[in-house]
C-alpha cells in the first residue's frame, strides 16, 4: 500500500529524530531533538520572551511554549517574570542547560554532516526540497489546499 504524505513524513521524521536522539542517549544526555530550535537561540539571545523565542527558533508560539514546558521539567532551561510585565514570560539557558552546550555542539556538527551525506545521496536534497515545500505552504497554506480540493469533489 502506498503511504499518504502525511505517513510518508512522520516516518521520515521517526527515522531522523530516532537517530539523533540515540546519538543523545549514547551521551548520556537527557535531551530530545525538538529542544534544539530553542536552545540554539538561547545560546544567541541569553534572555528571551516566549515570542520572540518562538519567532527567532522558526516555530509556532503553541509548539514553543510546549517544548519550554518540557525543557523547564528537565532543568534546561529557567522561566523568570518580565519584570517590566508581569503577563509575560523569559526564557534563558539554565546552569545545566549551558554546562550541556558543548556536548551538543559535536551533536549537531556530526548531525549536520550526516544530513549533507543524506543530500548528496538524492536527486534533490531533502534540504531544498523541504525549504521550497515551506516555502510554497507559506504563500498558500495546506489547509487552503485541502479546502479548495474539497470543493471540486
Amino acid at each position: 500500500m502506498k503511504r499518504t504524505l502525511g505517513t510518508t513524513l512522520r516516518h521520515l521524521i521517526e527515522l531522523l529524530d530516532g537517530s539523533v536522539e540515540q546519538v543523545y542517549s549514547d551521551f548520556s544526555l537527557d535531551y530530545k531533538p525538538r529542544f534544539t530550535p530553542i536552545m540554539r537561540t538561547l545560546a544567541k539571545i541569553e534572555v528571551i520572551s516566549v515570542s520572540e523565542l518562538a519567532k527567532e527558533a522558526g516555530i509556532t508560539q503553541p509548539a514553543a511554549t510546549q517544548t519550554i514546558q518540557a525543557m523547564a521539567k528537565k532543568g534546561l532551561i529557567t522561566i523568570s517574570v518580565n519584570k517590566k510585565d508581569s503577563r509575560k514570560k523569559q526564557i534563558s539557558l539554565s546552569k545545566q542547560g549551558r554546562a550541556m552546550m558543548v556536548q551538543l555542539e559535536r551533536c549537531w556538527q556530526a548531525t549536520a554532516i550526516a544530513a549533507e551525506t543524506l543530500d548528496n545521496e538524492l536527486q534533490t536534497p531533502l534540504t531544498v526540497l523541504a525549504e521550497e515545500a515551506i516555502q510554497a505552504l507559506e504563500k498558500k497554506s495546506f489547509l487552503s489546499r485541502i479546502k479548495q480540493a474539497h470543493q471540486q469533489l
